[in-house]
């Protein structure tokens, strides 16, 4: 049965609103990593230290990914939704007041809580809204936003940056997301479940036992942290390596990092046609090939002799990186049922959080350790994909749910 104008039309506004969400959440998590040589002049602070400084963010981050799953399979994830977004927004503003290297530690860890229930809660919400045979692809879609949001995030923040400083930028990021918060909560409602309510206790319990069990689930956690450290490390240390390594200015740096976010939400928003399309039951390949060549140009972009050709490897590192991202958060759309969808993605995006407080740390300390080179940061990034590669290899075939479960869609007002 084909879904109605009004309903298809609904349907898809909660896509665009959680599309936006997205971004918006990357403008403001790009803010501190555009902003942070700035702060780290007035507060005079080290490289291990600033490393200290973008790792906190991701410390609560991660903690927040199972949780935040969970609470969205509970509560549903409208309610999950409105409160990250709120919770993050504030901090964000309250970023712009830090007044000491404490300070601003716990506020980027808080700011971090708030948007780690924001994944799940968002895949949550493609689960209620879709049924289940678009969910892969409309995950893929949505999970674009991300390289949507830092692409525009340099043209955004650095004009800001410099025309107004950067506690001024974080005040007006802060107060557009409450805003937005504003306008989801009077614009999206919650979808009618036609579950029976009385088992529905039951079945979240015995499924969430069962996904800790599966070896796949671990596999592709392992396999998203690998690719975590490079994509994380990149976008936290790349605009600095790029100003003191390459000599771009700032300015320099807002019209050219967006594009290999423009790359990588290309390879993102195709990623779970391609994987329905050609690689069902052979998702592996996918994953591996794609790894394998993210090593590659991650190598041939360090060693590039142009900024011209880094940023044409960067671009085709986070092109191939993506195709990973895409298959990783399409099949457990695929494979479960929406009552654990919430509890699925954050099981996965822990593997990757976790990867968000380990590779700008770690980034920080070996150029610290080496004086400056960026050489040991780079190998330390080519070996965490190659991990992702390993666990890839010990993937067996994937077998497709035969679970019929059409989800009902929300109305929009």
């Amino acid at each position: 049965m084909h879904n109605s104008p009004a309903k298809s039309s609904g349907k898809y506004s909660v896509l665009a609103f959680l599309f936006l969400g997205w971004c918006i959440s990357y403008i403001d998590r790009a803010a501190i990593n555009i902003g942070i040589a700035a702060i780290g002049s007035e507060f005079n602070l080290s490289t291990t230290v600033l490393g200290v400084v973008l790792s906190s963010f991701f410390v609560g981050y991660a903690i927040m990914q199972l949780p935040g799953g969970w609470l969205a399979d509970k509560f549903g994830s409208k309610k999950i939704i409105i409160s990250a977004i709120l919770i993050w927004s504030v901090f964000t503003i309250f970023t712009g007041l830090s007044w000491s290297l404490a300070s601003l530690v716990v506020i980027r860890f808080l700011f971090g809580i708030g948007e780690g229930a924001y994944p799940s809660a968002s895949l949550k919400g493609i689960a209620e809204t879709f049924p289940k045979k678009e969910r892969p692809r409309m995950a893929s879609i949505l999970m674009s936003s991300n390289y949507v949001g830092s692409a525009f995030a340099p043209l955004i923040i650095a004009p800001m940056i410099l025309w107004l400083g950067w506690r001024e930028t974080f005040f007006i990021i802060g107060a557009a997301g409450i805003v937005f918060v504003l306008f989801y909560w009077l614009f999206i409602k919650s979808p009618v479940q036609k579950e029976e309510k009385q088992s529905k206790k039951t079945e979240e319990k015995t499924s969430l036992k069962q996904l800790l069990k599966m070896p796949l689930m671990w596999q592709l956690v392992i396999a998203w942290f690998g690719l975590s450290m490079v994509n994380k490390g990149l976008d936290s240390w790349m605009p600095t390596y790029l100003m003191n390594v390459r000599n771009l200015d700032l300015k320099a740096i807002g019209i050219l990092t967006p594009l290999p976010f423009v790359a990588a939400g290309i390879a993102m928003t195709i990623g779970g046609w391609i994987m329905d399309k050609y690689f069902s039951g052979k998702e592996k390949y996918l994953l591996i090939s794609s790894a394998s060549l993210t090593a590659i140009f991650l190598y041939l972009m360090y060693n590039a002799s142009s900024v011209a050709m880094v940023i044409t490897f960067q671009a085709l590192v986070y092109f191939f990186k993506s195709f990973v991202f895409a298959t990783v958060t399409a099949l457990p759309q695929k494979m479960f049922s929406k009552d654990i969808i919430g509890s699925a993605s954050g099981m996965i995006n822990l593997g990757g959080q976790s990867a968000g407080f380990v590779s700008p740390l770690m980034i920080g300390i070996l150029i610290s350790a080496f004086n400056g080179s960026y050489d040991a940061a780079f190998w330390f990034l080519i070996a965490s994909a190659g991990l992702s590669i390993i666990s890839g290899l010990t993937i067996q075939r994937v077998r497709k749910s035969t679970e019929i479960d059409d989800a009902p869609t929300p109305t929009v007002s």
